[in-house]
């Protein structure tokens, strides 16, 4: 894990190489990127479900197999 120390040693190389000006543009630039991937990864998962739904229903059934059946235990019996 990365401690304060390494975190502030690490923003003053950023500062030093790119200067006070340019960081914003920097993050700016780091935020549209981020944003298109995830639109893009969206966008993929999207096609996907469209493709063959039947897939997605496979996916939610299974999630609900997963659960624990707590209906037929008694609440107050440790297993």
């Amino acid at each position: 894990m990365i401690g304060y120390q390494e975190l502030i040693i690490i923003f003053l190389i950023v500062l030093l190489l790119f200067g006070g000006s340019k960081i914003p543009e920097l993050a700016r630039g780091l935020g549209k990127g981020i944003r298109e991937f995830k639109k893009a990864k969206d966008d993929i998962r999207d096609a996907i479900e469209k493709e063959d739904p039947s897939k997605s229903a496979e996916k939610t059934a299974d999630k609900k197999d997963l659960r624990p059946d707590t209906k037929d235990k008694d609440p107050g019996k440790i297993a």
